[in-house]
């Protein structure tokens, strides 16, 4: 089974596990979420004695808690492993990373203006992004939440959850009624926001048609235009191709594919 979770996936979840071994092996006080690494790998306001800029890197990677650790990995499983297989290796680890980083640069700004100077650790931003990327290209996918008796579509969940880190982050996270950033929870999806809205911008543009310098093509208007257009209907075929690809392995799971199925998977993600 953990052979069949993607790579970045899959490594993150071993990174994550192999950080938070090493806080409990380095001294990691439960009470205070002191240990050596949190110590030099936690963020840390930006003003206060102790920071430094690879923390909003690092900070992704430390966990407060068994139950801290577990949540994110668990929603890192279950959600991440099929955005990777949606978008690809490199294209999933960069908006992991990203979201992970606008979620400690929320808090950092959340902390200047409240006067605030804690320490902020966890995985949370980024995967709280997962969750929001889930939402947009999944909108309509029903998944199971616990308590909640009846599968919910994954659009009104995201908004569910984005609505109750708002909620908290203005009451609980703000008089400091309890130890989440709740705040940076949003950042992490506002970033998210961005690239995908980014990325889908990009992907609309028209096909642009690039002769080769040493060649002389004479191209009028309506062929540039028949281009575009088939272009596009290959593309729109590809993309249905991959959705049904996609809908089969949430169905039956991965190795209900075929060779030619899994092959088409990994050309897509190279695409992308």
């Amino acid at each position: 089974m953990f052979r069949n979770i993607p790579t970045v996936t899959r490594n993150l979840l071993i990174i994550n596990i192999l950080c938070y071994l090493a806080q409990v092996l380095t001294g990691y006080n439960f009470d205070s979420n002191y240990s050596l690494l949190t110590e030099y790998g936690g963020l840390r306001f930006f003003l206060a004695p102790g920071f430094h800029i690879y923390q909003l890197l690092t900070y992704q990677f430390l966990h407060g808690s068994f139950y801290h650790l577990f949540a994110n990995m668990f929603a890192l499983w279950m959600f991440g492993r099929i955005i990777e297989q949606v978008w690809g290796p490199k294209k999933f680890l960069f908006y992991y990373i990203a979201c992970g980083v606008g979620a400690g640069l929320t808090q950092e700004v959340l902390q200047f203006f409240t006067a605030s100077a804690g320490v902020t650790i966890g995985a949370s931003g980024a995967i709280f992004g997962i969750l929001l990327a889930f939402g947009m290209i999944f909108p309509n996918e029903r998944i199971f939440i616990i308590p909640i008796p009846v599968p919910i579509k994954a659009k009104w969940f995201v908004i569910f959850y984005a609505a109750l880190e708002l909620f908290l982050g203005f009451n609980a996270g703000h008089n400091g009624s309890d130890n989440v950033a709740h705040m940076a929870h949003i950042g992490g999806m506002l970033f998210g926001l961005m690239i995908i809205l980014y990325w889908r911008h990009k992907e609309q543009q028209p096909h642009v048609y690039k002769r080769p310098a040493n060649q002389e093509v004479r191209m009028n208007q309506t062929a540039t235009r028949e281009d575009d257009m088939a272009y596009n209907a290959r593309k729109r075929e590809r993309q249905e191709e991959v959705d049904r690809i996609l809908d089969k392995i949430r169905k039956s799971g991965y190795d209900s594919l075929t060779k030619e199925e899994k092959q088409r998977l990994f050309e897509a993600s190279r695409e992308r």
